[in-house]
């Protein structure tokens, strides 16, 4: 009973070290995941989120530093480290965030949702325009101790960040408890509204899981230190275990031990060594009766011999016997093809097929049969390679006959008034030989050659550069349409969109033709060969082209109208306006013209498009703010006949360029106006001869105004015109 109570505790205490063991295993394993993956990274994030991340970017075929996380680009500063546990607590959730620029939006919303992600992801659309801060955090504020990566996506996370980490760093519970946003250096934060939180289920100085930071030096040392700890926990236990296991079996060897003993009921059953000496004792006795009988170990040695000899004997005679069998199989094989063959060669073909044995010989290669039997195979094999070889001469003359047909077909429709009684047949091959050699002995090439010479260098060439001039003219409208496209898109023509001008090939037919003669006239003319580049229809649709530059007769105002339409390549090109989303800049409507749209409608375009144009033409840049430079524009008789609203509309827009106007415009919408402007001129002409300025700044004229509705209430209108 005592080896029971005794095994049961070794059992125990063996169960509870393989539960430790197996818990510190896990964790080395984890810390050893861990630190390679860190090894590999400079960043905090842990592998599981970066799997996420590298999963996306694999189904799109996108690098990761396109769409990072939040907390690669952020790290409190060295100067307020201790502040670096607090600032984990507060960012921890946004830093495990990935950030998606504009361009990538809808990619990543459409790959995501049609994809298990196996964890968790949250993820920012960062727009390609940051709008300007709102209000600012309080000096002191979490924000201040942060440093943010230089990139792409630093505006948008000052501006975050402005909202997320204005929480006051606090050193005292006082100061704590009389702010809105606060957090203590020890974790406990506080938010608007009277929330407060604190997570004390990790310690705050556990770097093991931080998140910030594009620098994991520190982590990783922390990481190892914490493994140092794992490990010698892990040899504790593992010792334990050993000789935890040493001593159960230990008592399971004493335990068996007694369950064997059990069984016997007397020591006589466990005698073995009276058993073992009455053995010895026989097989001595044995070897006594061996050695006194001589004679009878011969006649045993003599009875082996024998038994091995008949053994032998009986398998040559079975091998005697089954070679008879196949020698007379052969013999009668044998004559059976000799009486075959004496027939086959008393026939009459034999004779005749006599004369060809030597050559069939040769194609043997060493395969000569050596017995009737490999005769038949031999013949099928001769017979299949000379086949093959038949049908491959016949199918290279054909071939060959095929080419020659095509290429005369080739030549008489190329020189038809030549060859107008030659047919494409091989039969006809000698009226070409004829032809040919009449050529050469008249010397043609050498004319052939001048002509293409000259075609080549001087002509074709020409209308190259003329159709690259005129391309490169194409190109530099569409570049310009880029640019004011820059501008058009910090520029909302209504709530949450823009417009963008798009161009494209123009439709006419006329000028399409045109361009495809440019590009048949000048194809593969330069950097060629110049003997590939001539042909009789080349020079003669160069010919027909220049034809009509210059002017047909009869036809002269009418190709000289042409030439002008085709060569103005502003013609080439038809714009469209493309009023877009800014959220993932999918089209809301296509503008191709103003029919159709109301008064508004058109005014709004107009104005979004005129301030691009200015952007364009002073080479602003959306957003910049510039000091000492000047930017004047003149809009006369504006906003006469338009909508308050689109007056609103245009003059905004003009503020956000920065733009220094003079606004010539009817008296009629100064209301509109006034809030605009800085100062006011004031021309009137009473007698049709002279005109008058009044130059009053926005105040005096306020104060004018004001002064002359008190006077319209005591005098006539007559008066209060003129006062005015």
């Amino acid at each position: 009973m005592q080896l029971d109570s005794d095994l049961a505790d070794v059992a125990n205490a063996i169960r509870d070290a393989q539960v430790a063991k197996s818990r510190l295993d896990d964790e080395s394993a984890a810390i050893r995941d861990e630190l390679r993956s860190l090894r590999e990274r400079p960043s905090n994030i842990p592998a599981h989120n970066l799997g996420i991340r590298a999963t996306i970017c694999a189904g799109l075929g996108i690098e990761a530093q396109r769409i990072p996380f939040a907390g690669e680009l952020i790290q409190v500063a060295a100067a307020h480290s201790h502040w670096e546990g607090a600032a984990e607590r507060v960012l921890r959730s946004f830093g495990l965030s990935l950030l998606v620029p504009q361009d990538l939006y809808a990619q990543v919303a459409d790959w995501v949702n049609a994809h298990h992600l196996g964890g968790k992801l949250v993820y920012y659309r960062v727009p390609a325009r940051v709008s300007t801060l709102g209000d600012t955090a309080p000096d002191g504020a979490l924000l201040y101790k942060l440093d943010l990566k230089e990139g792409p996506f630093e505006d948008w996370l000052e501006r975050e960040l402005h909202r997320r980490a204005r929480h006051l760093c606090v050193d005292s519970m006082a100061e704590f408890r009389r702010q809105d946003w606060a957090v203590t250096e020890a974790g406990q934060i506080r938010t608007s509204g009277g929330r407060h939180e604190k997570d004390d289920s990790r310690r705050i100085d556990d770097r093991r899981h931080f998140v910030l930071g594009w620098s994991n030096e520190a982590k990783i040392e922390a990481l190892l230190a914490d493994a140092q700890r794992v490990q010698h926990e892990l040899s504790t236990v593992t010792a334990a275990l050993t000789g935890a296991e040493a001593e159960r079996e230990r008592i399971d060897g004493r335990r068996s031990t007694l369950t064997t003993l059990s069984a016997f009921d007397g020591y006589d059953e466990l005698d073995w060594e009276s058993v073992a000496a009455h053995i010895s004792n026989l097989q001595a006795r044995k070897r006594e009766l061996e050695a006194a009988s001589a004679e009878l170990a011969r006649i045993a040695s003599e009875i082996e011999r024998t038994e091995h000899a008949i053994t032998d004997a009986e398998a040559a005679r079975r091998a005697a016997e089954q070679q008879i069998a196949r020698l007379e199989q052969d013999r009668e094989r044998a004559q059976a093809g000799k009486v075959e063959s004496e027939q086959i060669l008393a026939e009459p073909a034999a004779a005749v097929a006599s004369d060809l044995f030597a050559a069939i010989e040769k194609r043997l290669r060493g395969e000569r049969p050596t017995s009737p039997a490999q005769c038949g195979p031999a013949s099928a094999s001769i017979e299949r390679r000379l086949t093959g070889e038949v049908e491959s001469l016949s199918e290279k003359a054909r071939l060959a006959e095929n080419r020659i047909v095509h290429k005369m077909g080739e030549f008489r429709r190329h020189y038809p008034l030549d060859t107008v009684e030659m047919d494409a047949s091989v039969a006809a091959v000698g009226e070409y030989r004829a032809l040919h050699e009449r050529l050469t002995e008249d010397d043609l090439p050498r004319f052939e050659d001048e002509f293409k010479t000259y075609l080549n260098t001087n002509t074709i060439r020409d209308i190259a550069g003329f159709h690259s001039q005129l391309s490169k003219q194409v190109e530099l409208i569409r570049t310009r349409i880029d640019t004011i496209n820059d501008s058009l898109a910090g520029i909302d023509c209504n709530p949450g969109r823009f417009i963008r001008l798009e161009e494209s090939a123009t439709p006419n037919q006329e000028i399409r033709e045109f361009r495809e003669e440019l590009r048949r006239c000048s194809d593969g003319s330069l950097g060629a060969d110049t003997d590939d580049q001539y042909s009789e229809g080349k020079f003669l649709h160069v010919k027909s082209l220049i034809e009509k530059f210059r002017g047909r007769e009869g036809q002269t105002d009418l190709d000289r109208a042409w030439t002008k339409r085709v060569t103005d390549v502003r013609n080439w090109c038809v714009f469209a306006a493309s009023e877009r989303y800014r959220e993932d800049d999918t089209e809301h409507e296509t503008y191709t013209d103003s029919g159709g749209k109301s008064g508004g409608q058109k005014e709004k375009l107009a104005y979004t498009i005129l301030a691009a144009s200015l952007a364009y033409q002073f080479n602003l840049q959306w957003g910049a703010v510039r000091s000492k430079d000047f930017r004047f524009a003149v809009i006369d008789e504006a906003f006469g006949r338009g909508s308050d609203d689109s007056t609103r509309y245009a003059l905004s827009l003009f503020r956000k360029l920065g733009l220094q106007l003079l606004i010539v415009t009817p008296l009629q919408k100064i209301h509109v106006i006034e809030s605009f402007v800085s100062s006011v001129g004031f021309v009137d002409n009473k007698t049709s001869k002279n005109s008058r300025l009044q130059c009053l700044t926005i105040e005096e004229y306020r104060e004018r105004k004001r002064l002359h509705g008190l006077i319209s209430l005591t005098q006539p209108d007559e008066d209060s015109a003129e006062s005015a």
